[in-house]
């Protein structure tokens, strides 16, 4: 079973994370190439926009992850796999949120300040600086492929717990499920090709689905009064 009124909230923790991420990603800027480091590092430094751009992406992350934990409450389960998977959903939420915040900190702060010093320079200094802003760019994207792993195993872990529980949320675990196999899939590529077209054929997905899985579980927790609950068998 699951208590309906932690569920609306979690739903609304869900929505407002995934509207502020979206919003936020929007006023990304994506003209260039984010594998073309030459043209994109431009394209950076001209962007009046990156930290705060960034900053309401942790914003957006963090309400995602904190409706999961609303999740892991609603369900409060104690025994069994089910109830294992939430425990370490929740668990695998919360390194998400530290991985995301470390990923922030380095693509928002650090790869701006180090593009800016590069397009700043002097053609003396331009090599240094690029090199520079390159390793960043590397670690941004090592912490990133990570940081997507993690976010793939909580929703998988979720769904998990979602397909154990309720058999009438059933096809909300499955497609959380589903966009966690293709944030992973996410992290295998941008660890080993960067932001590659593959990663964004990745993406689009797992955007899709987490679209879909939210607004499903929202309309059975804002439907009905008192607790959902369903046999599993």
């Amino acid at each position: 079973m699951a208590e309906r009124s932690s569920l609306r909230l979690s739903t609304v923790l869900l929505i407002a994370g995934l509207v502020v991420s979206l919003a936020a990603g929007q006023l990304h800027p994506a003209r260039e190439n984010p594998n073309d480091h030459q043209a994109v590092f431009a394209e950076y430094a001209d962007d009046a926009d990156w930290t705060a751009v960034h900053l309401g992406q942790f914003a957006g992350m963090a309400l995602i992850l904190g409706g999961l934990l609303g999740l892991y409450f609603a369900f409060n389960l104690q025994n069994g796999g089910p109830g294992w998977a939430g425990r370490f959903g929740a668990v695998s939420a919360v390194v998400t949120a530290a991985l995301y915040a470390v990923l922030q900190a380095v693509d928002g702060v650090v790869l701006k300040r180090a593009v800016d010093a590069w397009a700043g320079a002097p053609e003396a200094e331009k090599a240094a600086r690029f090199a520079s802003a390159q390793a960043v760019r590397w670690l941004e994207e090592g912490i990133r492929s990570y940081q997507d792993f993690m976010l793939g195993l909580t929703f998988l872990l979720f769904g998990i717990m979602i397909v154990g529980t309720v058999r009438s949320l059933r096809p909300v675990g499955y497609l959380m499920g589903l966009s966690g196999l293709f944030y992973i899939a996410q992290g295998w590529v941008v660890g080993s090709e960067g932001f590659s077209a593959a990663h964004g054929l990745a993406t689009l997905p797992a955007y899709i689905l987490i679209v879909v899985w939210i607004i499903w579980l929202a309309v059975s927790a804002w439907r009905g009064k008192g607790q959902i609950q369903a046999p599993t068998g």
